[in-house]
Parts: structure tokens; C-alpha cells; sequence
């Protein structure tokens, strides 16, 4: 699956990092974007590890993504969802402009979206500037030509 590759391993968006580290707000995060109470500060997480933690932490974000979502996706757009989702999480995603345009049928309105989530911390990344520009040409595509 596309957002499996996207978000894991160390070419992944994330980047993957072996030991828990303190991200742009200030949140405990490992692996690939990992966060949660779960992480064990100063240990050394193998490869293995990290792909158990990306693993389930994509399960709520399919989940939500496909439930919520009442149109029909090819597999770049779902990919692109997920990787936002996963990025941004399930509730702000649920509330999102972007959910509400793609669920009236504006594909590109919901796309454009994506450029709006640049922000953490109050300041605008230029990590999240990139991530989002690459989410939105998946967002955008109708199939592996676009690409």
C-alpha cells in the first residue's frame, strides 16, 4: 500500500529515528512519527519495533479515512488521506474543510486544502510545506501517469 511506504522505513515522510526524540511542539515521538505515552525514553528501537508502531498506528487512521470519506478514491488519493490523517490525526481530519469539500464532490477545492496544515507550534514548516505540496499531487492524481 502506498501510505504504508509513504510514512515508513527511512525514506518514508516521517524519516524514521531510532530513539525517542522531543518534536517541533514539544511532543515524545519515535519511529516514524510515533507518539503516545507508550514510548520508552533513552531506548534504542529496532526496525522491527518501528514497523509494529506505524502499523497500528495506521489501523485508526484507515479507519477513519475510509468511513468518513462518501466518495469514491483511487489508491493515490486514499494514500494521500492517510498520510495527512496519520500527520495531522483522526479528530482534526473529521472536522476538516478538506473532509467537507471532497465529500460535496470538490476534489481540487479539498486538494488546495492541504496547503492550509503548514502550521506547528504556530510557526509554518517548511517539512510540512513539502509534505503537504506532496500530499496534494497524490490528492490530485487520477492514477500512476499523473505521478
Amino acid at each position: 500500500m502506498i501510505a504504508t511506504v509513504l510514512l515508513s522505513g527511512r525514506t518514508g515522510i516521517e524519516g524514521r529515528v531510532y530513539e525517542p526524540y522531543l518534536d517541533v511542539t514539544g511532543v515524545l515521538t519515535v519511529c516514524d512519527g510515533h507518539t503516545g505515552d507508550d514510548i520508552v525514553r533513552g531506548k534504542r528501537y529496532t526496525d522491527r519495533e518501528c514497523e509494529r508502531l506505524t502499523w497500528n498506528d495506521l489501523q485508526p487512521v484507515r479507519r477513519t479515512v475510509d468511513d468518513l470519506v462518501s466518495v469514491p478514491l483511487n489508491e493515490y488519493q486514499r494514500a494521500a488521506l492517510y498520510s495527512f490523517t496519520y500527520n495531522v490525526g483522526t479528530e482534526a481530519f473529521s472536522k476538516s474543510t478538506l473532509l467537507k469539500k471532497l465529500n460535496t464532490g470538490d476534489q481540487s477545492g479539498a486538494c488546495d486544502e492541504l496547503r492550509h496544515w503548514v502550521y506547528a507550534g504556530g510557526m509554518k514548516w517548511k517539512g510540512l510545506m513539502n509534505r503537504r505540496d506532496m500530499e496534494r499531487s497524490l490528492c490530485l492524481a487520477g492514477g500512476a501517469d499523473d505521478l
